[in-house]
């Protein structure tokens, strides 16, 4: 069936085409057909995962997969504490991601209960409130302020009606309605003869016709496209499964070798599977799931003291993998206010520069048109003060963004509209609609006996107003202003308005316009005492006074934001619903390229192929009247380049896009739909702590590296050791409960200490990695592989050397293991910092890691000499001279370490 582009027909067409009728609306039997046809107003359901669900999903790893299946074994062969110790990692790490993600993603409730409303409408001649749920398109809907849009509609009649469309569009502001009809190709944002699905009724009256319901709403749509929506992996989850898998594959290469060789050489099936099952459980790093938790918890905790929220544990990692950063414009980068910026009048222009604001360059350059401009911009509107006894930076400001900064505009240079309305009143008024295009306010001196306060009276009163005894202040879209006045106000004197003069007037428009400002035409007619039927009527042959141009103020800190970023490697790119114009403008404050080529309208990205598009968006980075599906084909685009995408967004009409980023990241002040697709909460909507999150990310990947190189170069030394002495027909140089202590006891605790390592200098200078960037980078190869194979040459030196001396194996066994042990406890330090050698580092910087050293210590001395551990473990008291051997090795492990650490920073210095 072919789309019906209802903002392109006439409101008669819409309700011929839907076979309703304007006046009485549908019969209740049509309803019911129409219900059985098209279904109810509702949008798709998805209930959020059970505790069970969550629970269970955090089982979903290789790694576990590899622990679960050792701990099997060990339960099958009655090894109770290596299955103990196996099963109580498993345990740990499941429960502390299961508290950490308990709130699991509830879009589309969420966005079922934005549209939970009651509804006004016309049946069979009759005014009746129905559950929007009931509605079918074709009904007559009533629209009133404060009450929201149960269905898409096209609207029949608008009387100041204007819809706060934020949620779905991006726009901010209000959109004033109209019953015209537009071209095809209007975007959403500017289609104002439609009113859509969940959005608010601010102001006015009007009557629409249902078009649209259920899927078929644009809210709909979104709510479908985030249920089609794939979330995707994490650049750590998708690593950390490739990593998992390589060591499964080893484990199961290695113990199958080890398994069937021994089982050929004709040792007993038994003691072969055993000896396989110690290889497998010194291959595994059962420290790491645990250890990997601790850190994304912290970092989620240090996210949050920065007012970031985040709601999924492996998010907080992705923060310092982004790449591109997809910023929305309003309240992220800007305030979310208007503010007067600029005042243009016949003989004088005031703006704001770079050393001053508008306030203080008014007072400076203040002259009577400027003034009178400012007073009539107060009196006509519509804002008002709830406590103006109050200093005026403390005043409760009520009525819409234009109105309210026009009034506080005014306050700051002295013009207080509630001092004004001591003097004089106002008589008459024509409220803003979308045909006319202004507000119209006819103002009127006060007789001395209505006057009730005197103060400041010689500072109130205006000569024009005086003389004339009645003002018609008229302020509105400025080309409006300009077509209905045939004079200028110039030096508080009138000059006819002149071609050249109109001229001057639009090309000053359009230079404030080009700035991204919203401007406002002021103009005034002197009225007397003259009669008129309609004040409608007596809006013409103006006095044009001046210019006002407003913007949402950039905040004081995105410029600085925007320039961190940059200095990371990180490219922003704005991508609102905005006009093209504002969107620039912020652009060009920011820093933002803003050439013909770096620049797009989402309309225009419609005229685009997928390849013609990829090719460009490498250049683009302002994108301006977007809608969900252009946020969807960014983030696609940058992600097909292997580019870790992070997407801001605070409406309905942004869950898509966040959910299909790599981090989605939503403003504290947004939708709920918004807040619960995403990764990361802005508690207060500001852009820096963006920055500041990605700064925490990238120390949590420098902290997960960290202790991947820790861990994993023990675990790959113990392999070998084990290997090797069983492929030389030598005796396990340790047994499996040996290797589950020195993993979870001597390498765990300060494995998870290294959590708690604080951020390294400079960490925002280096670039982000790619999708396909290795979790181990050749520094880490190096010093698991290289330098473990090192070590190992040396352990199993030791080994022959003691097979030799004819020692008791116990007492054997016992030496390798507080070997391993103390190579573990003495490396961690050089462990801290991988980009620095170890006389570089503080080493007391960390006291989580200090303390987890001397438990470690304590535990391994604890392990050799307390009798019950000597059971458990099978160990043996040893004397001085061994342990002067034992740290003599971990000395040279250090040694080893720090200076293929030299080698490579030595190399970075000169590339």
């Amino acid at each position: 069936m072919a789309h019906t582009y209802w903002h392109a027909l006439s409101w008669q067409e819409a309700i011929k085409k839907l076979d309703s009728n304007a006046e009485n609306g549908l019969s209740q039997d049509e309803v019911l057909l129409r219900q059985k046809k098209i279904g109810k107003n509702t949008l798709p359901e998805e209930r959020p995962l059970s505790g069970v669900m969550i629970f269970f999903g955090q089982l979903k790893s290789p790694l576990i997969y590899i622990l679960l299946a050792a701990g099997t074994v060990a339960l099958f062969f009655r090894e109770w504490p290596d299955a103990t110790v196996i099963f109580g990692a498993v345990l740990l790490n499941t429960a502390v991601g299961f508290f950490q993600e308990r709130k699991a993603s509830r879009a589309l409730f969420a966005l079922k209960k934005v549209v939970r409303i009651k509804a006004d409408i016309i049946r069979e001649g009759h005014e009746i409130e129905i559950d929007h749920q009931e509605i079918v398109p074709g009904d007559i809907v009533i629209l009133s302020a404060g009450k929201k849009t149960p269905a898409d509609a096209r609207l029949i009649e608008a009387r100041g009606l204007s819809v706060n469309e934020a949620p779905l569009t991006g726009e901010w502001l209000s959109a004033v309605k109209s019953t015209h009809a537009l071209k095809e190709d209007t975007s959403l944002a500017d289609r104002d003869n439609m009113v859509y699905m969940g959005t608010a009724i601010v102001e006015g009256k009007g009557r629409a016709v249902a078009v649209a319901t259920g899927n078929k709403t644009e809210v709909g749509r979104i709510a479908v496209l985030v249920k089609e929506t794939k979330e995707e992996k994490t650049p750590l989850q998708k690593k950390l499964a490739n990593f998992s898998k390589v060591i499964g594959i080893v484990v199961v290469f290695m113990t199958g070798f080890i398994f069937l060789g021994g089982i050929a050489k004709g040792e007993p099936f038994l003691e072969m599977f055993m000896t396989s099952v110690a290889v497998a459980v010194a291959a595994i790093p059962e420290g790491l799931p645990v250890a990997m938790t601790v850190i994304l918890t912290l970092g989620m905790q240090r996210i949050l003291k920065r007012k970031g929220l985040v709601r999924k544990l492996v998010a907080a990692e992705i923060l310092g993998s982004t790449s591109i950063i997809a910023t929305d414009k309003t309240l992220t980068l800007t305030e979310g206010k208007m503010q007067v910026e600029k005042t243009f009048t016949w003989d004088a222009a005031i703006a704001t520069n770079a050393k001053h604001g508008w306030e203080d360059v008014f007072k400076r350059n203040f002259n009577e048109e400027q003034n009178f401009l400012m007073k009539a911009a107060a009196l006509c509107s519509q804002a008002f003060v709830e406590n103006p006894e109050e200093l005026y930076p403390f005043w409760r400001v009520r009525g819409g963004p234009t109105d309210s900064a026009l009034l506080l505009a005014g306050a700051m240079v002295g013009i207080r509209k509630h001092e004004l309305e001591i003097v004089y009143k106002k008589e008459d008024e024509i409220p803003f609609n979308a045909e006319n295009k202004y507000v119209a306010a006819l103002i009127g001196a006060k007789p001395a006996s209505e006057i009730t306060r005197e103060t400041k009276i010689s500072l109130i009163r205006d000569p024009i107003l005086e003389e004339a005894e009645r003002v018609l202040f008229v302020s509105g879209a400025p080309e409006k202003i300009i077509e209905i006045s045939n004079g200028v106000l110039h030096g508080r004197g009138v000059e006819k308005m002149k071609p050249e003069m109109a001229l001057r007037l639009q090309e000053q428009l359009e230079e404030m316009t080009s700035r991204g400002l919203r401007v406002v035409g002021v103009g005034y007619k002197e009225m007397r005492d003259e009669k008129y039927n309609r004040l409608e009527d007596e809006v013409n042959d103006l006095i044009f006074i001046g210019f006002i141009g407003l913007k949402d103020p950039l905040r004081p800190e995105a410029k600085e934001a925007i320039g961190l970023c940059r200095k990371a490697g990180m490219k922003p790119i704005i991508v609102t619903g905005d006009h093209l114009l504002t969107a620039k403008a912020i652009g060009e404050e920011i820093g933002l390229k803003t050439g013909a080529k770096n620049i797009i309208n989402g309309p225009d990205i419609d005229g685009m192929t997928e390849k013609e598009f990829q090719e460009r968006v490498k250049e683009i980075e302002i994108y301006s009247r977007v809608e969900p599906r252009h946020k969807l084909m960014i983030v696609g685009a940058w992600q097909k380049m292997g580019k870790v995408v992070a997407m801001t967004g605070d409406g309905i009409n942004d869950a898509p896009a966040l959910k299909k980023a790599d981090i989605g990241i939503a403003l504290g002040s947004g939708t709920d739909v918004a807040k619960e697709v995403s990764d990361l909460i802005l508690l207060t909507d500001n852009f820096s702590i963006i920055v500041a999150a990605i700064e925490e990310g990238r120390a949590i990947i420098d902290n997960i590296r960290k202790v991947i190189t820790y861990l994993l170069s023990d675990s790959f030394t113990e392999t070998i050791l084990v290997g090797a002495s069983l492929l030389l027909g030598w005796p396990l140089p340790l047994t499996a409960v040996q290797i589950l202590w020195i993993n979870l006891i001597e390498d765990g605790l300060p494995g998870v200490a290294l959590a708690f390592e604080p951020k390294e200098a400079g960490i925002l200078e280096r670039k982000p990695k790619d999708h396909n960037a290795h979790l181990l980078t050749k520094e880490m190869k190096v010093i698991i592989f290289f330098i473990g194979i090192a070590t190992d040459i040396l352990l199993l030196g030791l080994l022959w050397w003691l097979l030799n001396d004819s020692r008791e194996l116990n007492h054997i066994r016992t030496i390798m293991f507080a070997a391993l042990g103390i190579d573990s406890l003495f490396y961690i330090f050089s462990c801290k910092n991988l980009r620095k050698n170890i006389w570089q580092v503080n080493p007391f910087s960390n006291k989580f890691l200090v303390l987890s050293w001397l438990v470690g210590m304590t535990a391994l001395a604890a392990a050799v000499y307390l009798p019950f551990l000597n059971v458990l473990l099978e160990t043996v008291p040893l004397d001085f001279g061994e342990w002067i051997i034992i740290l003599g090795l971990g000395v040279a492990n250090i040694l080893l370490i720090e200076a293929a650490k030299y080698y490579f920073i030595a190399r970075h210095r000169t590339e």
